[in-house]
């Protein structure tokens, strides 16, 4: 199974921007579509952007299309979440995903390898 670790998080201020980085390894990156989540305080794990596995599609909520951008380097074995126009509904703690296959993926549910996430925090 992948290990997954999230970095890139911190603190940052409305209208600001934070690129978070997700190093994969223990498997071949390529068989593995992508995905980005965030969970805030007291609330549910929010899905945020899918990439397949060659980064040729990809696809973003409603909530953050726009302002934030998903690709993937397969040769650095890592997913990118750009994040620009920062708001503070923003904070929360970010993780990535992976999963095996085809198809779009958006529930948590469909994903079964985790990061442990990384904290972004947006001030005003």
């Amino acid at each position: 199974q992948v290990q997954l670790v999230e970095s890139g998080g911190g603190l940052v201020q409305a209208g600001g921007s934070l690129r978070l980085s997700c190093a994969a390894s223990g498997g071949t990156f390529t068989s593995y579509a992508m995905g980005w989540f965030r969970q805030a305080p007291g609330k549910k794990r929010e899905f945020l952007a899918f990439i397949d596995w060659s980064g040729s599609t990809t696809y973003l909520a409603s909530s953050v299309k726009g302002r934030f951008t998903i690709s993937r380097d397969n040769a650095k074995n890592t997913v990118y979440l750009e994040m620009n126009g920062l708001k503070l509904v923003d904070t929360a703690v970010y993780y990535c995903a992976a999963e095996h296959g085809a198809g779009l993926l958006i529930e948590e549910s469909d994903f079964s390898s985790w990061g442990q996430g990384t904290q972004v925090t947006v001030s005003s």
